[in-house]
This record gives structure tokens, sequence and C-alpha cells, in this order.
């Protein structure tokens, strides 16, 4: 613009100076035009380097500005993965916080729960006390009843004795038939009250028995138990110790990868739960002799084709050694 400018100024100068030329005279008219049409050169090359010159500043800027956009757009993309990686991390912090949480509490659960096995296995222990108290006073009871129908048998032998005696001198003294007879009816009536005692004797003596097995047999259910217990006991203890690891090795490290391993040892330990048989169904028996578990559908097939081992270490066992187990 600034050209056509010039160029315009230096043609209306060119003009005026034609016609100062025409009223004057032609030589001082040429030249004016002559030097007026040099400094208009000059005014005409000074513009054209000048917009050059700004042309090869527009044309750098137009590369700085299209280098600027592109790494605009660059750094835009580069912006936008940050956030998603961000994103990323964060949801798996929320999700690392989410299982953190579940952990702590299932390891209160088991806190709990070993408190509770602490409580019950002491009142297993005073349970067995007091039928050890009762066994030993059941056995003083049948001590002493065994004593009294060894008293009453041995009365009995005498009584029988004098009745044989009395039935003699019967035969022998017919004359005193009257007052053996009396003696006699006397003598049957005692020995009469003697079997009575003496089965009143023997119904307690087979109740205290009966109260002796069952004694027993209560006994054996609550060692049956407790052992039952101390195993639940040990491998919840066992647990436990591994889901402290788990913890610590979690606080001390959170990260993706350990998110990883602990999914492949919640896997390995779901594992651990099922059947070591058919690998499908979880662990619900107990083998009280080699204390292996299985499921229950494995072991009564066992039980039903006869082969009564244990799949696992082969110790025979039989019906009573099957215990249900609540893992």
């Amino acid at each position: 613009m600034e050209v056509r400018q010039a160029e315009c100024k230096a043609w209306a100068q060119v003009e005026m100076l034609k016609s100062a030329l025409d009223e004057h005279s032609l030589e001082l008219r040429v030249k004016a035009a002559n030097e007026a049409e040099a400094a208009c050169q000059q005014r005409l090359a000074a513009a054209e380097a000048e917009m050059a010159c700004w042309r090869e500043r527009l044309d750098a800027s137009e590369r700085d500005a299209f280098e600027l956009t592109e790494a605009l757009k660059a750094k835009n993309e580069e912006g936008e993965a940050y956030i998603s990686e961000i994103e990323t991390i964060g949801q798996a912090y929320e999700d690392m916080q989410t299982q953190n949480q579940r952990l702590l509490q299932q390891v209160t659960e088991r806190d709990e729960y070993n408190i509770k096995l602490v409580s019950e296995s002491v009142k297993a222990k005073q349970l067995q006390n007091s039928l050890l108290l009762e066994k030993q006073a059941v056995t003083k009871q049948l001590q002493h009843t065994n004593a009294s129908v060894e008293f009453s048998k041995q009365k009995i032998s005498r009584l029988e004795e004098q009745l044989r005696i009395y039935l003699d001198q019967v035969g022998k003294a017919t004359d005193e038939s009257r007052h053996y007879a009396l003696a006699l009816e006397s003598s049957k009536r005692n020995l009469l009250e003697f079997e009575r005692e003496v089965q009143s004797l023997k119904s307690a003596a087979e109740a205290a028995r009966n109260d002796l097995e069952q004694s027993r047999l209560k006994l054996s259910e609550v060692q049956v138990e407790l052992e039952k217990e101390r195993y639940g006991k040990k491998r919840i203890e066992e647990d436990l110790m591994v889901a402290n690891s788990k913890l610590a090795r979690i606080n001390a490290h959170n990260d993706a990868t350990t998110i990883e391993k602990l999914n492949e040892e919640i896997k390995e330990y779901k594992a651990i739960l099922k059947c070591s048989v058919c690998h499908d169904r979880p662990k619900e028996v107990v083998i009280t002799k080699c204390y292996h578990l299985f499921c229950g559908p494995c072991i009564q097939r066992n039980l039903e084709i006869r082969h009564r081992k244990c799949p696992g270490c082969g110790t025979a066992f039989g019906q009573n050694d099957v215990r249900t187990v609540y893992i």
C-alpha cells in the first residue's frame, strides 16, 4: 500500500512537473521530471526492498506459527496421554484402597473368629473337666454298688444255707413242723425282701453302667471336637500369618505388579480350597486319621466302592473317621 501511494504521489508530481514545464520551460520541466523520476525510482526500490524484507519476515512468521501449531498439537496429545495415564493410576489406586479395606476386614473377622475359638476351647476344657469329675463320681458309685451287690450275694448265700438247714430240720422233725413252717415263712419273706433289694441294686448298677457309657461317649465326642477346634485354630493362625505378610507387602509395594501377584495368590488359595481329587468342588470333609480335606462326593464314592484309603496319603479309614468341616 505504501508503494502504491508513493507511486501515485510520484505520478502526481510528474504530472505537476509536466504542467509546470509546459508553463515555464521545457528544459526545466524535463530536468525536474528526470529528478522526480529518479527520486521515485529510488523510493520504489527502497519500497520494494522493504516489501521483500517484510515478505521474508511474514514467511518466517508463518513457518514459526506452523511449527508452534505442530508443537501445540504434540503438547496437547502428550497432555491427553498424561491425563489418561493419571486417570488409570487413580483408578488403580482406588481399587488398591478397596482391596486393602477388604483385607483389613478379613483380618478383623479372623481375629474375632480366633477369639471365639479360644473361648470355645476354654468351654470345652471346662466341659471335659466336669465330665471327668462326673466319671470319677460314677466310678465311685459303681464301686459302691458292686460292693453292695457282693454283700447282698453273700447275704443271699447265707440265707440259702439257712433255708437248706430249715428244710432238713423240717424233714427230720415233723413234730416241730409248725414252728419250722413259721420260720420258713419268715425266711421266705426275708428272702423275697433280699431278692427285691438285690434287684433294685442290679437296676441301680445297670443305670450306673449306662451313665458311665454315656459319659465315655460324651468324653470321646468332646475330645474329637477339641481336636477339630485345635486343627481349625492352627489353620486359621497360619492363614492369619499369611494375610499379615500379604498386607505388609501391599503396604510396602503399592503398585500394579503387586496387585497382579495378589490376584495370582488368590487364585492359588482358591485352588487350595478346592478338592484335590476332582478340582471342582470345595473341601467339606476331613479324615480324622490323617487330617486331609476333600469334598463329600469324592470320599462318599471311595466309601461306596470299598476303596477306603486317603487319596492324598493312602491311609486306611472308615465311615466313622469322616467328619464335616466348615471352611
